[in-house]
């Protein structure tokens, strides 16, 4: 285990300036979804917030995860692979690797990153499948985008519709400062909470209620299917 998040420090590094390239389309996304596998430091975190040009935020993460060490290399590949950030940044899908020493290449996939041809030891991919993950659960991009249309009034929602606790919502208002990241975190908890149960259609359903007063277009994008 070691040795394979050691190789994946390495790659990153390797495909730094690539990585900042497609992130930097988004990467106030690529932020929130880092903290909230706590890949940063809380001081990282307001260093990254504090960047103004995406380019430099995008940078400022790879950067300090790097710093941190060879396992959140690991929870960084693991984070590029994950269906949000594939959703989001397509080109990741197309990232390829060549290692010098065969000619072989890697990709970032769905799974995370292509770790059979990594240096060491065989590592053996966890299989994920729709045992695993139930078709039609909520993914972190449609949280992201619930997280962007919610109003001011988003612990009274929290409260009465999602159902959590008021002392939680305080201290999502205390560890987040602004509006997007308390109202992903909340979302986060109950989906969290909720766990098979989290699908889309059933945020869809919970936010439609009319204490909520949402727009129903707000929200119908919980609704599509591929």
């Amino acid at each position: 285990m070691a040795e394979t998040s050691a190789a994946a420090a390495a790659l990153l590094r390797s495909q730094k300036a690539k990585l900042i390239d497609i992130l930097s389309a988004d990467s106030d996304f690529l932020l929130q979804h880092a903290d909230a596998r706590s890949l940063l430091s809380a001081s990282a975190y307001k260093r990254a917030r504090a960047v103004s040009d995406p380019c430099g935020q995008v940078r400022d993460v790879l950067d300090h995860v790097l710093q941190r060490g060879p396992a959140a290399s690991q929870g960084l590949l693991d984070l590029l692979g994950s269906s949000a950030l594939q959703e989001t940044f397509p080109l990741l899908k197309d990232l390829t690797v060549e290692r010098q020493s065969s000619g072989e290449t890697d990709t970032f996939d769905r799974h995370g990153f292509d770790q059979r041809r990594l240096p060491g030891p065989p590592v053996k991919r966890r299989c994920v499948g729709h045992a695993e993950r139930p078709p039609g659960l909520v993914t972190e991009k449609q949280l992201m985008m619930v997280a962007r249309v919610l109003g001011r009034s988003w612990k009274a929602i929290g409260r009465q519709a999602l159902e959590i606790p008021t002392v939680k919502l305080e201290q999502v208002e205390e560890d987040h400062q602004t509006h997007v990241e308390r109202v992903f975190a909340m979302l986060r908890i109950w989906q969290s909470c909720q766990r098979d149960q989290a699908t889309a259609a059933h945020l869809h359903f919970l936010l439609s209620q009319e204490d909520c007063a949402l727009p129903a277009d707000a929200i119908h994008f919980l609704l599509e299917t591929d």
